[in-house]
């Protein structure tokens, strides 16, 4: 009845704790010798923080990052387009969070390892074969000297990344990640946090954008905060760049100049960066949705199963929605190839539909829209895009996302733990 987990990322550890809390024993382990906090600014949407609540971390996600006030969207001149609220401001009954990636891995890790122990995760481990057995999967593991080892379990659950072993096993011919011509260059600096000091800016358009957004509490002595900042370039698509990589320093050479300019009464860009003195540079990639996860014994989560571009964010959302899902499907089902099967059948046509609509730019595309129809200036944006147009644009999305208000807040919960035994 062992579930095997590859990848200790978002995922997998939300699907290890998940596990642990309902009983179903598990193994999980990693490639890396030690996991560290590694990328910089995410957002966790109320339809994953309702499951992170339900799972007793709630203090925690407290302590870790920033309630999510607003949303605001700007052109490349500085004018607003559109604002709407967040969270529990929206009327979720949830909030959205704010964080740093490493921060928010970590904290889920300490959570793992608090109530399983403080070795659960087995490090140095790279999943990079399975085989179904007659009681369910052989995994070869391979560490970083090139020694490979075997674990045997009921079924395995691959959430090793965009780069995916597994996943490679079942489909040789897929090749690289696909991009569509985007680079992104991200860092984080101390500053003080603009409109309502919880506020996720954009400005710009498809083709020249930057975010911006606090990840940390605004200290009351500095009346500063840690803010995330993003600034993307769009390329022709033949044009030859780094494979991503979420370490790989950047040189703002290949990028400041574009956005030397874009100094607004609600933030000074150029400063933001600079006072920040590094930056990350990583290429926009997501995969082709495919026809199938499950193989036998082995099925495919996060973004093993489904890597999405970063708009709307909800990449590691809907991770962490697949962790929850699986779980109510063992406990359904059992730990086997119906509960695999029960847990495909509703996660992959849903995380197709949000692939495909975040490479058409998801609830960011009235950017270009405005873009398109007045180059980004404007008096008065409701002689440009109405009102309509926009309310629209962003309901489309959230239903697509599955995080519209009403049907979030009045669906049942994905895990119902059965009740223990009160002595």
């Amino acid at each position: 009845m062992t579930v095997l987990i590859a990848g200790a990322g978002i995922t997998g550890l939300t699907l290890a704790i998940s596990c642990q809390q309902a009983g179903i024993p598990f193994a999980i382990f990693e490639q890396v010798s030690e996991i560290k906090p590694l990328g910089v600014g995410i957002n966790v949407q109320p339809h994953a923080i309702r499951e992170l609540f339900e799972m007793g971390l709630e203090a925690e996600l407290e302590a870790t990052g920033v309630r999510t006030r607003e949303v605001s969207y700007f052109s490349k001149k500085g004018g607003l387009i559109w604002s709407e609220p967040r969270g529990q401001f929206a009327g979720y009954k949830w909030p959205q969070y704010s964080v740093h990636r490493g921060t928010f891995q970590m904290m889920l890790l300490k959570a793992l390892q608090d109530i399983a122990g403080a070795d659960v995760v087995k490090t140095d481990r790279r999943a990079v074969n399975v085989v179904d057995t007659e009681n369910g999967v052989r995994v070869t593991l391979r560490n970083r000297a090139g020694k490979e080892s075997a674990i045997e379990g009921t079924v395995l659950i691959a959430c090793d990344g965009i780069h995916s072993d597994i996943r490679a096993k079942f489909y040789p011919d897929e090749g690289a990640p696909h991009w569509g011509g985007s680079i992104l260059w991200r860092g984080t600096a101390r500053g003080k946090p603009f409109i309502t000091e919880a506020t996720m800016g954009m400005a710009g358009h498809e083709w020249q954008k930057f975010v911006t957004y606090p990840i940390s509490k605004t200290d009351p002595e500095t009346g500063e905060a840690e803010i995330n900042w993003i600034a993307e370039l769009k390329f022709p698509p033949d044009k030859k760049w780094n494979r991503e990589d979420y370490n790989r320093k950047g040189n703002f050479d290949d990028f400041f100049p574009a956005f030397a300019d874009w100094k607004f009464d609600w933030l000074d860009i150029p400063k933001l960066m600079q006072d920040g003195g590094y930056c990350y540079e990583f290429p926009m990639v997501d995969r082709d949705p495919v026809e199938q996860w499950t193989f036998g014994s082995t099925t495919l989560a996060g973004d093993a199963a489904h890597a999405m571009y970063p708009i709307g964010s909800n990449g590691a959302s809907q991770g962490i929605l697949d962790a929850r899902v699986l779980v109510r499907e063992f406990l359904k089902h059992g730990v086997g190839v119906a509960a695999l099967q029960a847990y495909e059948a509703e996660r992959r046509p849903a995380t197709t539909r949000l692939v495909m609509a975040n490479r058409g730019n998801g609830p960011d595309h009235v950017m270009n829209i405005v873009e398109e129809r007045c180059e980004g200036a404007f008096d008065d944006i409701s002689e440009v895009l109405s009102r309509e147009e926009l309310s629209e644009t962003a309901a489309a999305y959230k239903k697509i996302a599955g995080m519209d208000v009403e049907g979030l807040n009045n669906r049942a919960s994905i895990v119902e733990l059965p009740e223990k035994d009160v002595a």
